[in-house]
């Protein structure tokens, strides 16, 4: 494989996503006050800006999709350095426009290559290096998110002053460039992830379609009422098809994004929805001040108001550092919703024109941001597997592009149009936002109390490893839907406890279906639903590299000496098998889990999921001491208190069916 001379050094990989990120979200910050002097001298009305703004943002928000469909068939290392050339290609493009069509071009290519950047090289640099780098990353993908949008309104004053806007984004094209340098020098080639991967053309084309259509609808706003069809169509229809990618990807067999995984449990929704009210809220406290107090103070003058938000997110930054391999990291965003509540108040109170309250305003939301979004992306990641993390990131991105992006020319709107007085309008929706903020807080406490989440100190060498998520999260609203209380530390961890747990005979657990891929493990779901109630149901598969453990789906091949091709399979068929309980009337979540041997898995699944009863459908097994060796359904019958209930293999069947070897493995991956 093919390396950099810099590959695998930390300050050099750090420093090419730093310059990858920081252009396009500094940037999209510093355009309103540009936006009169790139008008004038393209010859661009106030519409055409808002829709060059608009499209960026949807190919931002469309990026995240694309480069986890890449991620999966293309090699991962090689498309980074490609998106480092669109980087470069669409801000030269842009820096150098000779007239409107080539400035929106640019514009949108680097809205395109900078979230694709962000999904390919965020994640290898959270989980590709040691766990004492992880609070160094979790500041670095800090300040690059949120310190740059900080830090634009402040560059685009500077730049208005002097009645010019190609300098600025030639520093741009020049910042890009650096960071193709850096991602030719740091390169490591990687494979794909997975190559057996489906292409999923329909979810590129809902998201592509959808964001389009939804960032165009709400640019309209600038020329056109809220009322007027060539706004509300584009904007709900792409709403809409948003909404379907969702909705598709939750029951996709085997979905491009983990939206299924994210949104059935209890940490995840509440870190994705409150980076959702932060990005919506956070608008009102900058974009909406900033038009008022440009017709009191030069760009200058507003940029430098601005700018203690900047200082605020560089100390938030900080300290999510510190407390990022804490219990406490579960309590910053909420800390930071209280902050942007407080900042959105203090900025109401500073209109129209009070320099020291503006500047305590800018400084709150700039600890708020600090606090909110990044650190809730970490708390949802966290909730899953680290080979998750890609997705997870590609979630949250689409999700927040459409909420602050798509929400700022909406609150715009309604600011210039209500009463007719900019003021009164703007002070209007700083309630909202304010309101949007405290509703933020309160639903990510509501999640947690509903659910029976509560705050615990990440494991985050399992997380890095691989092994399984930091923490615990309980199934989404299990309070509610009455299942068990989440399992200690240790079970939670996939580790044995010191003391076995005595479960009673109780049918609020949800049912443990131990499935292998084998036709007797689906005849035993199917079973199974005949004897039970419907209810909640886990279905596992156990692997093992090497001796693999299960029936791959389809036969679809696979190195078994590679575990991580092995663990990607064995979701692949613990996903079947929920598919399969699904059908037969249970609800049911998938988990594949690494261990051997097989029973210990199953009871430490089991363990921690307060499983009511494990189902299991064994293998016929000929003669004597097929009786009496080792049977996977007797250990787990003599290892735990929980109640097994056994489906015998049917009568009409006489071959056996069992998990492939390594042997069988090979010869389905054509070795």
């Amino acid at each position: 494989m093919r390396q950099g001379p810099l590959a695998g050094r930390y300050p050099a990989v750090a420093a090419m996503v730093t310059l990858a990120l920081i252009p396009y979200l500094a940037l999209s910050a510093a355009l309103d006050p540009l936006v009169p002097i790139i008008s004038a001298q393209l010859h661009m009305t106030t519409q055409a800006m808002a829709l060059s703004s608009g499209l960026g943002n949807a190919a931002y928000a469309v990026g995240t999709v694309l480069a986890v469909q890449f991620a999966q068939h293309l090699p991962q290392r090689r498309m980074l350095v490609g998106y480092a050339v669109v980087l470069v290609v669409g801000s030269v493009t842009a820096a150098a426009a000779p007239n409107a069509t080539a400035f929106i071009v640019g514009h949108v290519l680097q809205g395109l290559a900078t979230s694709m950047l962000l999904i390919a090289a965020a994640p290898p640099l959270t989980i590709g290096f040691p766990r004492e780098k992880l609070r160094n990353t979790a500041v670095i993908m800090n300040m690059c998110v949120f310190g740059a949008v900080a830090l634009g309104p402040f560059v685009g004053g500077v730049q208005a002053s002097a009645h010019a806007w190609r300098p600025l984004f030639w520093i741009v094209a020049v910042i890009a460039l650096l960071a193709l340098i850096l991602a030719a020098l740091t390169f490591d080639d990687a494979p794909p992830a997975d190559r057996d991967a489906p292409w999923d053309v329909t979810a590129i084309a809902l998201a592509a379609v959808g964001c389009t259509a939804a960032f165009v609808g709400a640019a309209q706003l600038t020329s056109h009422e809220f009322s007027d069809v060539a706004v509300t169509g584009p904007m709900f229809g792409g709403l809409a098809l948003i909404v379907a990618l969702i909705v598709y990807q939750f029951r996709a067999r085997r979905p491009l994004l983990t939206i299924r995984t994210m949104m059935t449990s209890a940490i995840p929704v509440a870190g994705v929805g409150v980076a959702l009210f932060a990005a919506a809220a956070s608008v009102a406290a900058t974009a909406l001040t900033a038009s008022v107090f440009m017709q009191h103070f030069s760009p200058v003058q507003v940029g430098l108001l601005y700018l203690p938000e900047l200082g605020g997110a560089l100390v938030m930054a900080v300290v999510f550092g510190i407390v990022i391999s804490r219990r406490a990291m579960h309590f910053l965003p909420l800390v930071g919703m209280v902050l942007l509540a407080a900042g959105i108040a203090v900025f109401r109170a500073s209109l129209p024109a009070n320099v020291p309250l503006a500047l305590v305003g800018s400084a709150l939301t700039g600890l708020a941001l600090g606090a909110t979004v990044a650190p809730a992306l970490f708390v949802a990641g966290f909730s899953l597997q680290s080979n998750s993390l890609q997705r997870v990131f590609a979630i949250i991105e689409l999700l927040r592009a459409v909420a602050a992006f798509m929400v700022a020319p909406i609150f715009t709107h309604l600011a210039t149009r209500y009463s007719g007085d900019l003021l009164e309008g703007t002070g209007v929706a700083l309630w909202v936002g304010f309101a949007l903020a405290i509703g933020g807080a309160v639903f990510g406490v509501a999640i947690y109390a509903l659910s029976g989440a509560r705050p615990q100190t990440p494991d985050l060498d399992e997380f890095l490893d691989g092994d399984s998520p930091a923490w615990y999260s309980p199934p989404l609203l299990a309070r509610l839907r009455r299942l068990p209380p989440p399992p200690s530390p240790l079970v939670a961890a996939g580790r044995t406890a010191p003391a076995p747990h005595r479960h009673p005979l109780t049918p609020t657990g949800p049912v443990l279906f131990a499935y292998d891929g084998s036709e007797l493990a689906g005849h035993a779901i199917m079973q199974a639903a005949e004897q039970l109630s419907p209810r909640d149901a886990v279905v596992v598969c156990v692997w093992q590299p090497v001796d693999v453990g299960f029936t791959p789906l389809d036969n679809q091949p696979f190195d078994a000496d590679r575990a991580s091709q092995v663990r990607l399979a064995a979701e692949r068929t613990a996903a079947h098998g929920a598919t399969l309980a699904d059908e037969a009337g249970f609800r049911s979540c998938s988990v594949a889990i690494e261990a051997s041997p097989t029973w210990k898995g199953i009871v430490e699944a089991a363990d921690g999921h307060r499983a009511s009863m494990i189902v299991l459908g064994p293998h016929r097994r000929n003669g004597l001491l097929g009786h009496l060796q080792g049977s996977v359904p007797a250990a787990v019958v003599a290892h735990t208190t929980i109640p097994v209930l056994l489906i015998p293999e049917p009568s009409s069947t006489c071959s056996t069916q069992r998990p492939p070897a390594r042997t069988d493995a090979k010869v389905a991956s054509g070795a």
